[in-house]
């Protein structure tokens, strides 16, 4: 695959058309021609300098550290276009969802196309309401770029990671964080998160937190929506009772607090 970059950075044969000589410091497999050639875009667009190393990798999706052209490092996320499977789990979370009405479901190019502005779309939905996401940048066909949360090019620990070096007290106030985004999402940005864990709660240096991976992130409306929501509550309980060892609200009692927030928020609109 490096030879189809370079092939595609390259006129004729000649020079490189971008000659930033660190432009792909890693390619792999996921770099497919269309991909390629979309980096290659967004590096044209100046929303890109260079590329560098895997942040994470997925069966759905590999994050890389990437640059801005003033030096400012970013998260990288390009979705695999040629997963069937991924495609299947995805549709729960695309039909139904009032945002993306007519997109072709049998179409898994379009399908991932359409994740990846959704994902977009669902930070920019929660930075607007306060939700402690990473800010989005800009997205493109399969790859969507934002904040990389992180320190000297290493990401910060995610909550699964970091628990066991952290005291008690400590463990109880970011519980208490996360119900406080959870609201957030909820009841500011009428978002389900669809996907919450201790995989994708960010812990930083300073025991903030911040969430990550919403692409599934539903309207409110979705038929779904609260399935997913009393989903999120359980996996989130779960971690803390079971994994950290704290007490917690129990499931009804998050739930119900969730519910009078939307309600209020609902009287307030009329």
């Amino acid at each position: 695959m490096s030879d189809d970059v370079d092939r595609l950075l390259r006129r004729g044969g000649g020079e490189p058309r971008i000659k930033d000589a660190d432009l792909y410091e890693t390619v792999e497999e996921v770099f497919d021609t269309s991909t390629v050639l979309t980096v290659v875009s967004l590096i044209r667009k100046r929303v890109l300098k260079r590329i560098s190393g895997v942040i994470s990798a997925g069966k759905e999706a590999r994050v890389y550290l990437g640059y801005a052209p003033d030096g400012r490092a970013l998260a990288v996320k390009i979705y695999l276009t040629s997963s069937a499977e991924f495609r299947k789990g995805i549709l729960k979370y695309i039909v139904g969802d009032p945002r993306f009405h007519g997109v072709k479901t049998g179409d898994t190019r379009a399908l991932i196309y359409a994740w990846t502005r959704k994902e977009y779309r669902n930070l920019v939905r929660m930075r607007e309401a306060g939700v402690k996401v990473p800010e989005p940048v800009a997205f493109l066909n399969n790859v969507l770029v934002m904040e990389f949360l992180g320190e000297e090019g290493k990401r910060y620990s995610l909550l699964v990671e970091a628990y066991k070096e952290l005291e008690k007290e400590e463990l109880e106030n970011i519980y208490k964080l996360v119900l406080e985004e959870l609201e957030k999402i909820v009841c500011k940005a009428r978002l389900v998160h669809g996907d919450l864990s201790e995989f994708n709660i960010v812990v930083k240096p300073d025991l903030d937190i911040a969430i990550i991976d919403v692409s599934q992130a539903v309207d409110y409306s979705h038929p779904n929506a609260k399935e997913f929501l009393e989903r999120d509550v359980r996996n989130i309980n779960r971690f803390f009772k079971n994994e950290a060892k704290i007490n917690v609200l129990s499931d009804e009692e998050v739930l119900e607090g969730l519910f009078k927030c939307l309600e209020r928020r609902r009287e307030g609109s009329s």
